[in-house]
Parts: structure tokens; sequence; C-alpha cells
């Protein structure tokens, strides 16, 4: 999980250009082949190199855990107010913000939006989330929606018992945790969901392989009739690469929506099988309902009326991201 604002008040980088030439499409090989100036610079979202800024971590926090993982350094601050902070690497942008003890304190913006999917569907009897983070949206979800089949897969373990001992990530009987590769789990799984949510972010972004056309194609078959997909993704500048990430969304579904999350670079894309997703003020309607099923503090409505559109433009005329024929990206 992580969370982007364009206000970070540093200058910020400029970025080589890396948009794919006719004659060469983007893949993962190819994205993988670029000189390394231009592979840091372009595919930092995807895993491939550092964020196009650092985001420091505030003044009042002090440091309370600092654990090596098999993938990152996971970072534990805590604030004044009691907030906790979940970070990948010193100066990482925060993952997660929890106020321990209090399921319903949603701090990121992005997060607060996320159960816009539940507009979409709102009978979801099962969710699949790929990326846990500190836990803060499945934590509300399991609180609010005690009936919710909820699955979670995350690929690092130590971020799970970060996420219990530190977060306050419930142990209840519908909430099961997956230690394991989530695109791996997708392309085994047998279940099927109303909703698949992706939130899965290591210190340097969206990992390539959970961005390609074929994975999202993945995602697709694991829903029922009538379910969506949702995904947090980063817009503007910090991810130069996002029309060919939206063009993957729209080869993979019928219908893509896009919600801005204001003064901020995130995104929740939307991606709607069969093209049967609900008239916009429907959608408006049903997020009432949303905000008050799960009591939330932000209002849901006012972002939805203000930021929700369908993809229009974006992605259109542009490659999508795709794995590179029999070979899979690296993670």
């Amino acid at each position: 999980m992580k969370a982007i604002s364009p206000t970070s008040g540093k200058r910020p980088m400029q970025w080589l250009s890396c948009e794919p030439r006719a004659a060469r499409p983007l893949t993962a090989v190819t994205a993988a082949n670029l000189p390394a100036q231009a592979r840091r610079r372009c595919l930092g979202w995807l895993g491939a190199a550092a964020l196009p800024w650092q985001v420091s971590a505030q003044a009042d926090e002090r440091l309370i855990l600092e654990r090596r993982s098999p993938f990152t350094t996971v970072m534990v601050y805590e604030d004044g107010r009691g907030l906790r902070t979940l970070r990948f690497e010193p100066g990482g942008a925060p993952q997660s913000v929890v106020r321990p003890g209090d399921p319903d304190h949603l701090a990121l913006a992005y997060i607060q939006a996320f159960p816009v999917a539940l507009a979409y569907v709102p009978k979801a009897q099962r969710a699949l989330l790929i990326g846990l983070g500190g836990g803060s949206l499945p934590s509300l979800l399991v609180h609010r929606l005690p009936a919710l089949e909820l699955d979670v897969v995350e690929l690092d373990p130590v971020v799970v018992e970060v996420a219990r001992s530190h977060f306050g990530l419930p142990e209840v009987p519908g909430l099961r945790v997956h230690v394991g590769d989530g695109r791996r789990f997708i392309e085994a799984a047998e279940k099927r969901w109303d909703l698949v949510l992706l939130d899965a972010y290591d210190a340097r972004g969206v990992p390539l392989r959970l961005a390609t056309v074929e994975f999202l194609r993945g995602v697709r078959r694991v829903l029922v009739p009538g379910g969506v997909a949702c995904a947090n993704v980063w817009a503007g500048g910090a991810n130069p690469l996002y029309p060919s990430m939206i063009a993957s969304w729209r080869e993979a579904f019928d219908e893509v929506w896009v919600l801005e999350i204001p003064r901020s670079w995130n995104r929740i894309v939307i991606g709607v099988p069969g093209g049967s997703s609900p008239a916009r003020a429907d959608i408006l309607r049903r997020s009432e309902e949303v905000a008050r099923r799960l009591a939330l503090r932000s209002d849901l409505a006012q972002v939805v009326r203000l930021g929700l559109r369908p993809a229009g433009p974006d992605g259109a005329g542009v490659r999508p991201l795709r794995d590179a024929g029999p070979e899979r990206p690296p993670g």
C-alpha cells in the first residue's frame, strides 16, 4: 500500500522520455532492458527502482521497530497522536497509517476511497486483497462487515507479523491471510470472489508482473459474474507509464472507471467485466449507503461525485504492458 501526494514540498525529479516506440512495444523484457538511468526514472512505480522522490518521516515520528525481511527493511514509526506508520526502507513512502485499537480510522485518502468497490457490488460476500501493508483496509472490512469472507495475500511474512504485532490486524474467522506471491495465488486459484482489490507495493512501487494484461486477465478470471476488480495506482508525475497501465486494464476488462483522489496522485482504477457496471448516479447513491454501512468518517460520496469518471481517453492509443512471451516478468 502506498499513498503519494503531488505536493511533497520538494523539487520534482525530471523524467527521461520512456514512451514506447511503435516498432518496439513496451513489455517486461523491453522495460528490463532499458538503460539503467532510464529504467530507474521511468519504471520506479513498477518496482524497477527508487521512488521519483523521497518521503521523509514526520518530525514528531519516532522509530519503534526496524526489522529486516527477506525482501526489504520493515520500519514502524509512531507519532505523538498515537498513529503508526509503516514504511519500507529509510525515507520510504507511507505504506499504511493506523491508529491501533481504532479500525475505523483511515488516515490515507486512497484507503478512504477503496470502499467504492462495494458501490459496484453491494452484496459482496467474498473479497480478495493482494497486498496487506499494515492492514488498515482489512481491519475496517472485517470490523464493519463481519459476514464478509476476506482473503488477503502478502508476499512478505515479516509484514504479516508486524501487521499483527504493531498495527492491530485482527485474527478472526472471516479473515484469512496467505503468505505468498499474489500473482501465483491468483493463477492457481479455483475459488471465485465478488471483489479483487489490488494494493501490492514494495519500497519502489508496483511490481511489473502485477500490472500486465496477462495478470489482469487472471484477475478477471477469478471474479464471479457481476464482480469487479479495483486497484490503487499512481498517475501524473509519479507514474509516467500510467497510460500504458490503463491501456492494460482496458484490454483486460470491458469497462474501466477511474476515481481520482483529491490532492493526490493516487487513483482507484475499477475494472468491470461484461460491461455491466451500474449508472454513475447509482454508484453515487450506493456510495452514500456504503459510507453508512462502514461508518466511514470521510465523505466517500463527495469523492465519487467529484472524481469518478470512465477511463475515457486514458490509455487510448498507447501500448499496454505485457508479459514477454512464455517468460514471466521478474517480481
